[in-house]
């Protein structure tokens, strides 16, 4: 064998080398917290080991058969999904409006909207939370411990990145195609539901998944701003730390429920997330 062959083979060996070092290291936890949801507490005090020898089912099913987790997950798929269908509109709306009028300051405004997301979010929680039970309150009823809250907070955050990513891809249609539509007698709805929407769908979709996965994920606010009838799966993991100590099974048993409807999720649209990401990059 050659030299240049033989490098060529090497290189393809180091590359599938590091495929497979940074797969392992991605999946490993994820089957470990699976490892760890299939064992008793007494199983848990033996020494540690990858292999499955047996399956402790009760770690699934009794926090799944509660009352209060069901209604947990319930509420993370009312608020993920209604938060990411409300980020989705609104953001393609402001898009187009941003990408086809040229307004006062309108070069800056994608900065400005993005800049909420570089503080901490730890720095929103005072305010957010005086504004939820102090303020935005009509009488007994306030946007605390409510979906409706948590939908609209996520959106402050949401909103902005979503803006973000579409502008590029809004950008890439070519406005001539809005002109002609408008020649042949098209309103401006007709334009954006007719033409803009179906080209901007892989962008959509991946303005969607993000959107919905960040509510899905997220646990600061949700610990923060609710206390019972809002509480989403996230925040009920931390249940099972008590003053007794922490039922390490059962939480682990959760947090693979957690991850299976993101994961079903991204499965069935995944052919979406690169042709979104990489759609209007780059322009004529």
């Amino acid at each position: 064998m050659t030299t240049a062959p033989r490098k060529k083979t090497l290189n393809r060996i180091g590359l599938y080398v590091l495929w497979i070092g940074l797969t392992v290291f991605t999946v490993l936890p994820i089957y470990w917290m699976f490892v760890v949801s299939s064992r008793s507490r007494v199983q848990l005090f033996d020494a540690p080991t990858l292999l499955i020898k047996s399956f402790y089912i009760e770690n699934y099913t009794t926090p799944l058969s509660s009352p209060a987790f069901q209604r947990y997950l319930t509420n993370s798929i009312i608020v993920a999904t209604s938060n990411a269908l409300l980020v989705t509109v609104l953001a393609l709306l402001a898009t187009y409006a941003l990408s086809r009028w040229r307004l006062k300051g309108s070069d800056n405004i994608f900065f400005w909207t993005i800049t909420n997301r570089m503080a901490p979010a730890a720095a929103f929680l005072l305010p957010l939370f005086l504004l939820y039970t102090r303020v935005f309150r009509i009488g007994d009823t306030s946007l605390f411990d409510t979906k409706i809250g948590l939908i609209l907070v996520y959106c402050v955050f949401n909103l902005p990145f979503a803006i973000w990513l579409l502008q590029g891809i809004i950008d890439g249609i070519p406005k001539e195609l809005d002109e002609a539509a408008y020649m042949d007698g098209a309103t401006r709805s007709t334009v954006l539901w007719r033409i803009i929407v179906p080209l901007a769908a892989p962008g959509l979709a991946i303005t969607f998944i993000l959107s919905w996965i960040f509510a899905w994920n997220e646990y600061l606010f949700a610990a923060t701003l609710t206390s019972v009838n809002a509480r989403t799966i996230t925040t009920g993991l931390a249940e099972f730390v008590t003053v007794t100590g922490t039922n390490w099974g059962q939480m682990a048993a959760v947090a693979i429920v957690t991850i299976l409807p993101a994961l079903i999720f991204l499965v069935f649209i995944q052919r979406y997330i690169v042709t979104g990401l990489t759609f209007g990059a780059v322009k004529e």
